[in-house]
């Protein structure tokens, strides 16, 4: 009996970076980059793959799984799938900006020398805040306020991709094929794979990957330490949601009783008798008074 192996899931943020983000695999990375950036045309793609070690993966070591690459010998470029909401990514896209852009810029050079900085973001959730955007991906400028069409500079760019929104906003674009695969290659058609040659290499390397008994586990690694994440910060919530109904439950037995020894004064009821009743020092019933 031949078993046939799963294929492993993209949004494994170390899976993700193995098809797009290792050397050899350019001509992929090319491929969804042309699809992401509106007239890109990108012919060069350099990847900047760092070894990642088998520690790494149950860590979140700053940047360990993002993917960088130079475009066109002129263009930096940062590639992140992120799986776990931390509810920080605004600012955590725009430290990543700024330190690749200020990387661009060689001691004593102009700022004129400054290269064009784009920050692909790939989430595996929804983004708090972005709930009025009625589709699954957005494109980000610094503009002026009122002039929406005015763009204050062509070096910042940020993209987001945002994956659950994909099944309810998804269309017939070129992106649209990625996503699908990114999300589930298992129910992608090969009829739409074999379309895009970039896309076609995609699906290759994520088979041989896939059949590769050292890379699945390092793939199950990855997946166990985000799910002890996710299961941490579930159980975080738990506890503050708890603690937090409690408080609030205390709260409102001392609301109510101070609202009871108020109306006990107005009837003129001595202190010593309230205090008996509702177990409030005499001090802070007096306070009352006032």
């Amino acid at each position: 009996m031949v078993l046939i192996r799963k294929l492993l899931k993209p949004t494994n943020d170390y899976v993700f970076k193995r098809i797009f983000g290792y050397v050899g695999n350019e001509e992929i990375t090319k491929g969804l980059l042309n699809a992401i950036i509106d007239g890109a045309n990108i012919k060069e793609v350099k990847l900047d793959c760092k070894e990642i070690l088998e520690q790494d993966l149950k860590t979140d070591k700053f940047g360990i799984l993002d993917i960088r690459a130079v475009l066109d010998n002129s263009i930096q470029c940062n590639i992140e799938m992120q799986i776990i909401d931390r509810k920080d990514i605004e600012n955590r896209l725009l430290f990543y900006w700024s330190k690749l852009y200020s990387k661009s810029i060689n001691l004593g050079e102009d700022y004129i020398t400054a290269q064009k900085t784009i920050i692909i973001l790939f989430a595996d959730y929804e983004i708090t805040g972005l709930e009025k955007i009625h589709k699954y991906f957005s494109k980000w400028h610094i503009c002026e306020d009122e002039c929406k069409n005015v763009i204050l500079t062509k070096n910042f760019e940020i993209y987001i991709i945002e994956l659950p929104k994909f099944e309810k906003y998804s269309n017939e674009s070129e992106l649209s094929s990625w996503v699908k695969f990114i999300i589930n290659p298992e129910v992608i058609k090969m009829s739409e794979v074999k379309k895009n040659e970039s896309l076609k290499k995609a699906h290759e390397v994520l088979n041989e990957i896939s059949d590769d008994e050292r890379e699945e586990e390092l793939a199950f690694q990855r997946l166990m330490y985000i799910m002890d994440k996710k299961a941490i910060e579930a159980a975080g919530f738990d506890k503050g949601e708890k603690v937090g109904i409690e408080k609030g439950i205390k709260q409102g037995v001392k609301r109510n009783t101070l609202k009871i020894a108020k109306e006990l004064l107005g009837e003129n009821i001595d202190i010593s008798i309230i205090a008996k009743v509702t177990n409030l020092p005499k001090e802070e019933i007096e306070k009352l008074k006032d």
